[in-house]
């Protein structure tokens, strides 16, 4: 017998929430551990019950500054989030997939769908509505700084990881959180960004940012 999809359902309406664990306890491969509003206490209750998935609806992506979902994959190790939102935005599409949600429903989806979409998500696949699929595309495709980054980043003599690390240095990220994207431990995080300061001559990650975005030196390493 495979092991069932434990999932914590979190979405502000109680309408919501019903439905779905209606629908969901219908399907014998999945089973749902929580359900919940968006409380301060959140984060404990989500880390209680361990489970492997989240599925939330588009209020995750501003609820608590939009951390919800990277806090929760911090404490919760290869948690997976699928979301639930109510139109096809293409703006909204691309911040949850930033924030770290894998698997996109839109609220015309069938119980079939949801269900097929739950079980990719669990066996490690990425799944979103095909006129989203091309937003993403389009997205990547527009995001020229990776090219300025290796140009300089081969010169300071960076390995392929540290060019990584750059990029998500770039993001803003703190080492928790790049250690859970390149599912790297901390520590092993902080050795890389030391050693990156240390190759490019610079005292500071914001001076890294800097640096490959052509704000000092016009985008050369540093002499």
């Amino acid at each position: 017998m495979s092991k069932l999809i434990e999932i914590f359902l979190l979405a502000e309406n109680r309408l919501l929430r019903e439905a779905l664990i209606r629908l969901l306890s219908k399907k014998h491969e999945v089973r749902v551990v929580g359900a919940s509003g968006y409380t301060p206490a959140i984060n404990e209750e989500v880390a209680v019950v361990h489970p492997q998935i989240i599925l939330l609806d588009s209020n995750g992506l501003t609820f608590s500054n939009s951390t919800l979902i990277s806090s929760l994959q911090a404490a919760i190790r290869n948690l997976r989030v699928v979301m639930i939102d109510m139109d096809p935005d293409e703006s909204t599409f691309l911040k949850a997939v930033r924030s770290g949600v894998v698997g996109y429903v839109l609220k015309d989806a069938s119980a079939l769908e949801v269900a097929a979409t739950i079980r990719a998500v669990a066996a490690g696949e990425a799944v979103c509505p095909p006129p989203l699929g091309m937003a993403l595309f389009r997205c990547v495709a527009q995001q020229r700084p990776m090219s300025v980054t290796t140009s300089w980043g081969a010169g300071l003599g960076l390995s392929r990881r540290e060019e990584q690390m750059v990029e998500l240095l770039r993001e803003r990220l703190t080492n928790k959180e790049i250690a859970l994207r390149l599912n790297l431990s901390e520590q092993t995080v902080k050795n890389h960004v030391h050693h990156i300061l240390r190759k490019a001559g610079v005292p500071s990650r914001t001076s890294i940012v800097k640096l490959c975005s052509g704000e000092l030196g016009h985008g050369q390493p540093p002499s």
